[in-house]
């Protein structure tokens, strides 16, 4: 036993540690000022989801992830959707292919990207309500570890983390069994509309047309499911609230006299937020922003936009149109 913990860690220490390299060797190597903190965040996205995929493995208690998340998102607004959601990996992925392909993206009427935006709260509500609606929960022990791994009534908490899915789950009865090892195709949230829709030919059908349509409208659109997303609630807008203000320590912060209303942080936005553009200056508090700092990357102006973390500065835009002296 005390073998098995020490080589636990030991392989932590290493993924910890390869993790960092890769991170460090990102930083080296890239050196184009507009593409650094993507390609940072695309790797960060990627060892999160070998996390996931770990986590997939072993018997985790689901409303612990889940909490997890949520208290995340209390402290730092939607950090986990720009940086950790598999999901949201698999639709910048989709972007590149986009961009390699010469292909514009398109835009959503503001009216209409804001609607959606609020539509998570929404969607939101009704899964948390869902349990009580669907049936009286269980009580005594029963009832415990339902709620722990999200069964019996507690079951349509999963779509929550629908997005953690990842693309190779490590058992079988998924999309598509590989037949060589115990492992299976999936797609997020596929497992709950077919538990669901419990009609073999009907299920199937509407799985892959919710592929079809998501797969296309993240290639026209940037992050667009993120727009809706229930798991992407933001309870960083508790900071609305005198008694919450407390509660985010992660701001991005913007100088107004350093802004020249150029647009380029309106336009390089994923999910269209213009808060940053419209206002005038100090910390932007919009629950939209997802916090993948590429408005930061492509501000052109040094220390107009900051990123902060318990009010100290840890990245802040720079004049990327002129060279760098050490670069």
């Amino acid at each position: 036993m005390f073998e098995e913990i020490v080589l636990l860690v030991l392989a932590w220490v290493i993924a910890v540690g390869l993790a960092l390299a890769g991170v460090l060797a990102i930083l080296i190597w890239q050196k184009n000022r507009t593409r650094k903190v993507m390609y940072l965040r695309l790797f960060i996205q990627l060892v999160a989801l070998i996390g996931v995929f770990y986590l997939f493995t072993i018997a985790a208690w689901l409303l612990l992830v889940l909490a997890l998340i949520f208290v995340i998102t209390l402290f730092t607004g939607r950090l986990f959707c720009g940086w950790v959601c598999p999901f949201g990996f698999y639709m910048d992925i989709v972007s590149l292919l986009r961009e390699k392909l010469k292909v514009r993206y398109r835009a959503l009427p503001e009216r209409l990207n804001r609607a959606l935006h609020r539509l998570r709260y929404v969607f939101a509500a009704i899964v948390f309500a869902l349990p009580f609606l669907v049936g009286a929960p269980e009580h005594g022990p029963l009832a415990t570890i339902n709620l722990l791994f999200f069964r019996g009534a507690y079951r349509p908490l999963n779509i929550f983390l629908g997005p953690l899915e990842p693309l190779v789950v490590p058992w079988k009865g998924a999309l598509f069994n590989l037949n060589f090892v115990d492992w299976s195709l999936s797609y997020p949230y596929t497992r709950d509309l077919t538990f669901y829709i419990n009609i073999p030919l009907v299920s199937s059908i509407i799985v892959y047309l919710f592929i079809a349509l998501t797969l296309t409208g993240v290639f026209f659109f940037r992050r667009f499911w993120c727009r809706f997303c229930p798991t992407g609630i933001s309870l960083a807008a508790l900071n609305r609230f005198n008694a919450f203000k407390w509660a985010p320590v992660l701001h991005l912060h913007k100088v107004e006299e350093k802004c020249t209303k150029c647009g380029i942080c309106k336009r390089v936005c994923p999910l269209q937020v213009t808060d940053v553009y419209e206002q005038r200056g100090g910390d932007i508090k919009t629950s939209m922003c997802m916090t993948c700092l590429r408005c930061v990357e492509m501000c052109p102006y040094e220390g107009c936009l900051k990123v902060q973390l318990a009010k100290k500065t840890v990245f802040e835009s720079r004049n990327w149109l002129e060279p760098s002296i050490i670069e």
